[in-house]
């Protein structure tokens, strides 16, 4: 299983920003996905996810209201939209799936089996 994310950039604060998470090679052996960030600094920290049918999402309070997870039909494309961004949620930002017997997403780093690489978000004021 391999996940690419894309999408990053940098926006002014209050600006909208939408990340791609691409799931790809053999895409049954993955489950529920979600998308972790790690700011400077700082520890990686856990941001959205959302279940392998899409049915079920969770989010960090801190992303709560502003940011919307989802997938597309196939499953295999996941999208976080980001919206009244804010300088604080400058980051690196990862998608990471677990495994296929994990059909919902979990907040924690250890819960997440396969992992993409980054994609660079600067929010600034």
């Amino acid at each position: 299983v391999q996940l690419q994310a894309s999408g990053g950039g940098s926006v002014q604060a209050g600006e909208s920003l939408t990340l791609s998470c691409v799931v790809s090679g053999r895409t049954s052996a993955s489950g529920a996905t979600g998308w972790f960030r790690r700011a400077p600094g700082k520890e990686r920290e856990f941001v959205a996810g959302i279940s392998r049918n899409g049915g079920v999402t969770t989010y960090s309070d801190s992303v709560k209201g502003r940011f919307t997870v989802s997938r597309d039909n196939n499953g295999n494309t996941i999208f976080l939209r980001m919206a009244s961004l804010r300088p604080r949620d400058t980051a690196v930002y990862y998608c990471a799936a677990r495994s296929s017997d994990r059909v919902l997403p979990a907040g924690q780093i250890n819960d997440y089996k396969f992992w993409g690489q980054g994609t660079q978000v600067t929010v600034s004021s």
